[in-house]
């Protein structure tokens, strides 16, 4: 836990609907607890577009892709006078969403993102957090 560094949030941001719930939640949370906020959002390569020489995918674009996302989610919500900070990690979701809140004292995901199976309750991403993380984990649900 962070209590050197007073109290700090881990939101998960991918741009759904459920991942905006959350970043509201944060920011509500923050300011509560005089908190300041990661945003964490995950790239990966997709499973195609590989050939011998390795991706054929842009790096810098799947970069851009997501720091769009974070940009338009800080624009749905109110977080002023809220200490937010974006990162941006290449990797599976849930890996890098663990590997970032290592050190939170809260993780905070939406239920859903933006994969398919809309009736499961939970997704896979944080259905994996729930069982691993090392921090309390915030689960919202839209």
């Amino acid at each position: 836990m962070s209590s050197t560094n007073g109290f700090q949030i881990v939101v998960g941001i991918d741009g759904s609907a459920s991942s905006l719930s959350a970043l509201k939640w944060a920011v509500t949370e923050a300011r509560l607890r005089q908190a300041r906020i990661r945003m964490v959002t995950a790239w990966q390569y997709p499973a195609t577009g590989l050939d011998v020489n390795g991706p054929t995918w842009d790096f810098v674009a799947f970069e851009q892709d997501a720091r769009t996302l974070q940009d338009e989610a800080l624009k749905s919500v109110d977080s002023e006078g809220t200490s937010i900070d974006g990162e941006i990690r290449q990797g599976p979701s849930a890996l890098v969403l663990l590997d970032a809140s290592k050190d939170a004292d809260l993780l905070i995901v939406g239920s859903r993102g933006r994969g398919g199976f809309t009736g499961l309750l939970l997704g896979s991403v944080s259905t994996q957090i729930v069982h691993h993380a090392t921090c309390p984990v915030l689960i919202i649900r839209d």
